[in-house]
């Protein structure tokens, strides 16, 4: 989002600079004549200002702020509108084990569309949430853990996580859910 109006502030500054090449005399011509970074600035300062996703952090105590930090939207450019969100959007899908936060979202008209990141999710260099699963080899669980995303976690059997283990991290159980 911040890129397109980088973008947008970067193809004011180029029409502002074309023009002041037309009209300026061209052995006086410098960079510093030329270049105007407002523009730039503008549009940047214009993006946080008033986008729907731009706000203002919560610094009423620590917990609070970081809460803030981890919380989840589909609303805003490219998302949902509260009015055309149906009851399927807003439900819990199972795609959210382990990534987002079943009970803490808003109530009223925002329900379900504004969320939290789970404990231990984390979101990847490609904008994607990850949840982490320790991995199991010849039913031993070991102490490598391994993020998965949610379109990567088809291509596995997964335990629950209170599965019963022995000392030796097998499972106790000859069949796990």
């Amino acid at each position: 989002l911040i890129q397109n109006q980088v973008r947008t502030g970067l193809a004011r500054m180029e029409r502002v600079v074309r023009e002041r090449m037309t009209t300026q005399d061209v052995e006086a011509i410098t960079p510093q004549t030329l270049i105007n970074i407002r523009p730039v600035v503008a549009s940047i300062k214009e993006f946080f200002g008033t986008s729907q996703l731009s706000q203002f952090m919560d610094q009423n105590n620590p917990l609070s702020g970081l809460t803030h930090k981890r919380r989840l939207s589909a609303l805003g450019p490219g998302g949902l509108s509260r009015e055309r969100a149906g009851f399927e959007v807003r439900d819990v899908h199972p795609s959210h084990y382990g990534r987002m936060c079943p009970i803490e979202t808003p109530e009223g008209p925002n329900i379900g569309l504004i969320g939290s990141l789970a404990s231990y999710g984390r979101v990847n260099a490609f904008g994607f949430i990850e949840t982490p699963y320790r991995k199991v080899v010849d039913g031993q669980v070991t102490d490598e853990v391994d993020y998965v995303t949610a379109d990567e976690e088809d291509r596995y059997v997964i335990a629950q996580a209170n599965a019963t283990l022995s000392d030796e991290l097998r499972f106790t159980e000859p069949r796990v859910l």
